[in-house]
């Protein structure tokens, strides 16, 4: 009688230490996306703060349903073109078991799940450059076309094995062109075809310190499985990556501080939380690629180049409210381009599979033409397409993107949620200041004073570049 072997339980090909430390990055990952929500709250007007976390929160509802539907199949299929991807795996179909796209380390699934939270992230950077000013509805509609037509199709040609920047020899560990240069060459097309804020460009400043030092210290803790969860395993090329994400931003960090303290003559805490983030974004691409000495340049150049296009900002008198482009988007350049000058065989070799040719201290002199070519391409395309899907939508009805002036006057909370971030502070203040509790908290009777004059405390006017000026008005 012949007693048949049991057949092998599914997955157990796999190591566990590295499907948990990929499902660990992912909720770290995870934690970046309501992180950034406070980010962007605490730099905002009081009255306009509870919208942008709710936004960041939809992001990821919204964008997993696009990564169920078709999202990961678009970007991620096996059998996918030079540009983007096919259905063969839609609806999540024959995503289970089999060796991933990424790596034969982890089965589809886990990287599915991974990849989703970058997705999702994407987005949520971008609309930042939409504050105070684009409606809520709109705005969740958009995040699902964009993902659809601009981040799958750039993280197909990034990461896919078919993609033609990963064909041609482009290094990005982690999201400098899917991620960064995207959501910064979509922030400067939303806020172009949005247009400026209504009111004194002075009242623009972040309303709480607390919220944006809170946004950062999840963003920093997240970028842990940001980059190094992108190894797709717990071996030393994830643990160099995480060595270098931290050192890019301390450096990052106390560059901007010091940049801005040359000029104010203050120690700014919203300088300090720009400058880690700006580290953070320029070590993103080469994170699994650099040395540690490397990430402290590229932590350094990646503060100063952000720091300068912030100022630039304010010459060309565009609106993009939380300097997404000039963080993110030069932030991702620089630090592409940086890679491709900084990059070694031997880090990226320290997972024991990876073969690379290097950039320029390995003697690969064409690695930074390549760089180029996928920075180029990738902000291009986020611009281009964005811009179309924006004046699209402006033409449907029902779509318009911008608030109308009474909303944007009263703020977003109250207007398109009908909830405020300190609502009983808003109460307080309306009663100190005379103003009908039964009308919709920040509306004030005729003849009496406005929304703003309650909704803002003023404590200096601090701006986004992190600068206080001594005048104090009550």
């Amino acid at each position: 009688m012949n007693v048949s072997e049991p057949e092998p339980l599914i997955g157990s090909e796999y190591e566990a230490g590295d499907i948990a430390w990929t499902l660990a990055s992912t909720a770290l990952v995870w934690l970046m996306i309501p992180g950034i929500g406070y980010f962007y709250s605490g730099m905002a007007r009081s009255k306009n703060a509870l919208s942008l976390i709710m936004l960041s929160c939809c992001s990821i509802a919204v964008v997993t349903v696009q990564w169920f539907l078709f999202g990961y199949s678009l970007a991620f299929s096996k059998t996918g073109g030079r540009m983007i991807g096919n259905f063969d795996n839609a609806f999540l179909r024959g995503v289970l078991d089999s060796p991933s796209v990424g790596s034969d380390k982890i089965p589809d699934i886990v990287f599915m799940i991974f990849q989703c939270m970058f997705a999702a992230l994407t987005p949520a950077l971008a609309i930042g450059a939409a504050a105070e000013r684009g409606r809520i509805l709109p705005t969740l509609v958009f995040i699902f076309l964009w993902t659809t037509f601009v981040y799958d199709f750039i993280a197909c040609w990034t990461w896919s094995g078919n993609g033609w920047s990963y064909v041609m020899g482009g290094l990005d560990f982690a999201g400098g062109t899917p991620v960064h240069i995207s959501s910064g060459g979509a922030a400067l097309a939303y806020a172009l075809v949005l247009g400026r804020r209504a009111g004194d460009q002075k009242d623009f400043r972040p309303h709480s310190m607390s919220n944006v030092v809170i946004g950062t210290c999840f963003l920093w803790f997240g970028w842990f499985g940001f980059n190094g969860g992108s190894a797709l395993s717990a071996n030393l090329r994830a643990a160099m990556a995480c060595v270098v994400t931290n050192l890019a931003a301390s450096v990052g960090g106390i560059t901007w501080v010091l940049l801005d303290y040359r000029h104010d003559r203050k120690l700014s805490v919203l300088g300090f939380c720009s400058g880690a983030v700006a580290g953070l974004v320029a070590i993103t691409p080469g994170s699994g690629y650099v040395s540690p000495a490397s990430s402290v340049a590229i932590g350094f150049l990646g503060a100063c180049a952000c720091n300068m296009a912030v100022r630039l900002k304010h010459s060309l008198k565009y609106d993009d409210a939380f300097d997404v482009f000039a963080v993110h988007g030069i932030g991702g350049i620089v630090g592409n381009i940086l890679t491709g000058v900084f990059a070694q065989s031997w880090v990226a070799a320290l997972d024991g599979v990876t073969v690379i040719d290097g950039g320029w201290l390995d003697k690969n002199w064409i690695q930074v033409v390549y760089q180029l070519a996928d920075s180029a391409a990738g902000l291009a395309w986020s611009f281009g397409v964005t811009y179309l899907i924006l004046v699209i939508m402006n033409k449907v009805p029902g779509l318009s993107l911008r608030a109308k002036a009474a909303n944007e006057h009263r703020g977003l909370d109250l207007a398109e949620l009908g909830e405020m971030a300190y609502g009983h502070l808003e109460e307080k203040a309306a009663s100190v200041h005379g103003i009908d509790g039964s009308l919709d908290i920040g509306q004030a009777k005729s003849g009496s004073q406005s929304s703003d004059s309650v909704n803002e405390v003023k404590l200096g006017s601090v701006s986004t570049l992190g600068r206080q000026t001594t005048d104090i008005s009550s």
